[in-house]
């Protein structure tokens, strides 16, 4: 059948959808940390800035690894899920709930990047796509130590100080 999608096909789309969320995030992080009260969030916000534009060439690696051009295609979860961040900042603004609100919709951002990561490396190794493979591990163990550091934040103090 002419035309038929394969894996290489859907590869490919969900690396451009997870390098569009990639860009959308990094605009929305700076927001985040100068929204946050807590210097541990805040710290941790620009520090996750860091890693994103970081996880950006690496994107941007696998692009050229699979002689693709690097381009985004528009993820409307990504962009539903940094409205709902907007939404906590400007609700919950100058109140004990707000490092608390943050970091769920820190987290939320972080647990659609694991899935996407995460299957792409899945599809990358069914691909025989080794170099992808470790260019994609190497972010999804930052994603999760990403994750993981954002719920000691919440449970050290701002969960409490929301309470």
């Amino acid at each position: 059948m002419a035309g038929e999608k394969t894996l290489d096909d859907l590869f490919l789309d969900t690396l451009k959808d997870i390098y569009f969320a990639e860009k959308q995030i990094v605009k929305a992080l700076p927001k985040m940390a100068k929204a946050a009260q807590g210097p541990d969030l805040k710290a941790g916000f620009e520090e996750h800035l860091r890693q994103t534009e970081g996880h950006i060439d690496r994107l941007e690696q696998v692009f050229e690894l699979i002689d693709k051009p690097a381009r985004g295609k528009t993820c409307e979860a990504i962009l539903g899920i940094i409205e709902e961040g907007k939404s906590i900042m400007e609700d919950f603004k100058d109140t004990p709930a707000l490092d608390a609100g943050l970091i769920s919709a820190a987290q939320a951002v972080e647990h659609y990047e694991i899935a996407r990561y995460g299957t792409l490396k899945t599809w990358a190794q069914q691909l025989g796509l080794k170099d992808a493979v470790s260019l994609l591990d190497a972010t999804l163990k930052e994603e999760e130590a990403t994750d993981r550091k954002l719920s000691q934040v919440a449970m050290s103090g701002a969960n409490l100080k929301a309470a």
